[in-house]
């Protein structure tokens, strides 16, 4: 019906089932009027707008079929593909452009696009784009092609902003509706719709079953999220279904990947959102499941749309959970249907056996012996030089899998130099570096003067030296550092008061006192020897062997190149261990003088106080 209309060259409104040939209707006609090409005409005569990618390029195959004998340029422009193969092809001239809002704006923004001399304008699946928020960038196109022109609106419904769009855009448009009765949106008669209410945990394991019914082709799960898709189809692939899945999250060439494998039968399910819901026309489509109620009744309409088409039958399986069910009564009253209540199922329930032809004692797990599909990895990932960064499946590369093969660019060798003063250490050496150093005569840190202990050590006893000596020194050190504390002279405040002439108290504090005794106790015990030293007799003089150290008045043979000094004697860091954790070594001065009285304390400013109030109380009594 709608042909003939737009052959003449009129405005069109096409409404109709989803899969009844609406492509062909508007392409044929565009065709038609296009013409054959022509070498001096670069520039787009006819223009198709659609929502999805996967859209463009269906109708670009079909409108490529349809112009085998014209001969037409059809080039399909989409994002997520590199611009210079786009912007090539447009160089070298093209008749029809089908493509989506964003990528036609940018084209036309970056000047490769020219569309001042399209002549037909077609909007498939408008109220889809409408939906994705397309509306804005749709104005933008209207206003960049010419007024004269033939404007063609397609959709499955028809809602209230479609209307109002072909009233401000359209010319006189006819309203074609392939429709048996007055009622839209409604469901294809040859599938066969069933409606069940199933719990979240087990719905997985009725579609595991129902993938093992007798008679199945291909088959599409609808899910309402991206997360929830990829959920599914790694539970699916864990069970040894061939399986795929495809939504927004996903790089172009995987999206175009798993739609190849599906149509050529390397895998038979297909996950999917809302993106594969539209206009996707796969032959051999038998079940379609709703793995998530839809959100309206046009959603429903267009999902179980995907099977039963051009004649075929087909069967939808819909999957509504408790808190779905008020979401599922309005769907149900818009379409008329008859499942108001559906009926509870599970997945061990009689009735999924016989309504779906699926033989008894299935599992949800497909048997090794018939796992004959070849898989998505059969199928090759075309280049398409996408733009941005590529998506994968859980974070890895474009194919899914991260390729081992890839091997990181060798490190150059990092040049490091070795300076000193600025200047490198090659022109600040010396032209002959001995292989020891000497050790100075005189060092600040060894004595001048040695012990018989000391040069027994020194001469390779093994006898061991303890860190005892060294804090008991340390100890010894800090007491001789540390003020003396000084004494306070005391008054007792009542003597003070009555003005007594009472010798002042020398009194100590007695942390000081503590401390005295802690720290004469640590040095004491310090000082006790861990080892018994040797003396050695007092017959035969004790001779140092020659080790390199001399004191200060013995200057010694100077030191020659042949004989190796030996390694200077480390000296061990000087600590103070206090003996006690509570004791005092540190203590500031007191700059407190004998003609200072001590400031009271609160507690015994209220104890004075109450002895005054009682005092004062007694004199008034008496």
């Amino acid at each position: 019906m709608a042909l003939p209309l737009a052959l003449s060259g009129q405005d069109l409104i096409g409404q109709a089932r989803t899969g009844t040939g609406k492509t062909y209707a508007f392409g044929i006609a565009m065709l038609q009027s296009i013409g054959k090409p022509r070498k001096n005409r670069k520039k787009p005569r006819g223009l198709v707008v659609v929502p999805t990618r996967e859209l463009a390029v269906q109708v670009s195959e079909d409108l490529v079929t349809a112009a085998g004998k014209l001969g037409s340029r059809v080039l399909t422009v989409y994002g997520g593909r590199a611009y210079e193969p786009q912007i090539e092809a447009l160089k070298a001239g093209v008749d029809v452009i089908v493509g989506t809002p964003g990528r036609l704006l940018d084209l036309v923004k970056q000047k490769h696009l020219d569309l001042s001399q399209v002549t037909t304008l077609v909007l498939d699946e408008a109220d889809r784009m409408l939906d994705l928020g397309f509306l804005p960038d749709i104005e933008r196109i209207f206003k960049l092609i010419p007024a004269q022109r033939q404007t063609m609106l397609f959709s499955a419904t028809m809602p209230g902003e479609i209307v109002a769009l072909s009233r401000k855009y359209l010319n006189r448009p006819t309203h074609v509706r392939a429709e048996l009765e007055s009622g839209e949106g409604e469901a294809t008669p040859q599938v066969r719709q069933l409606v069940w209410r199933a719990h979240r945990m087990d719905k997985i394991e009725i579609v595991g079953r129902l993938l093992q019914a007798e008679g199945r082709g291909l088959t599409m799960v609808f899910c309402e999220t991206k997360r929830a898709c990829d959920m599914v189809a790694e539970q699916l692939d864990t069970r040894g279904f061939a399986v795929a899945a495809v939504h927004g999250d996903l790089g172009q060439g995987q999206r175009e990947q798993a739609l190849r494998a599906f149509r050529n039968g390397k895998i038979d399910v297909l996950v999917a959102t809302d993106v594969a819901a539209r206009g996707i026309d796969i032959d051999d489509v038998t079940h379609v499941v709703n793995y998530d109620c839809p959100t309206d009744d046009k959603t429903y309409v267009h999902r179980i749309g995907r099977t039963g088409r051009a004649g075929r039958t087909g069967i939808a399986v819909t999957f509504v959970e408790w808190e779905e069910l008020t979401r599922w009564k309005m769907i149900n009253q818009m379409l008329g249907l008859d499942f108001a209540e559906p009926e509870e199922t599970y997945s061990t329930s009689p009735h999924i056996y016989t309504e779906l032809n699926i033989p008894e004692g299935t599992k949800g797990v497909l048997p090794h012996a018939n796992r004959s599909r070849a898989g998505l990895s059969a199928e090759h990932i075309e280049d398409l030089g996408e733009t941005g960064r590529v998506r994968g499946r859980g974070g890895r590369s474009a194919g899914g899998r991260r390729d081992e093969r890839e091997e990181r660019p060798a490190r150059t060798p990092r040049q490091r130099r070795r300076t000193r003063g600025g200047r490198e250490m090659a022109e600040t050496a010396p032209a002959e570096t001995p292989e020891a150093e000497l050790v100075e005569a005189k060092s600040e840190d060894t004595p001048a003067i040695f012990s018989t202990d000391e040069i027994q050590d020194m001469a390779g006893d093994k006898r061991t030296r303890t860190r005892r000596g060294a804090a008991t020194s340390a100890i010894e050190q800090a007491l001789a550092d540390t003020p003396e504390t000084p004494v306070r002279s005391t008054r007792s405040r009542r003597a003070v008061a009555e003005g007594a002439d009472v010798p002042a108290k020398r009194t100590r504090t007695r942390r000081t006192a503590t401390q005295a005794e802690a720290v004469t106790e640590g040095v004491t015990e310090a000082a006790r020897p861990a080892v018994e030293p040797v003396t050695a007799p007092a017959a035969e003089p004790v001779t140092a062997p020659d080790t390199g150290f001399r004191a200060a008045s013995d200057p010694g043979p100077e030191p020659s190149f042949l004989t190796t000094p030996p390694p200077p004697a480390r000296k061990e860091p000087e600590r103070i261990i206090p003996p006690s954790p509570f004791a005092v070594i540190f203590q500031s001065p007191d700059l407190a003088t004998d003609d200072d009285d001590i400031a009271p304390s609160a507690a015994t400013e209220r104890k004075q106080q109450r002895r005054q109030s009682r005092g004062g109380n007694r004199r008034r009594a008496g």
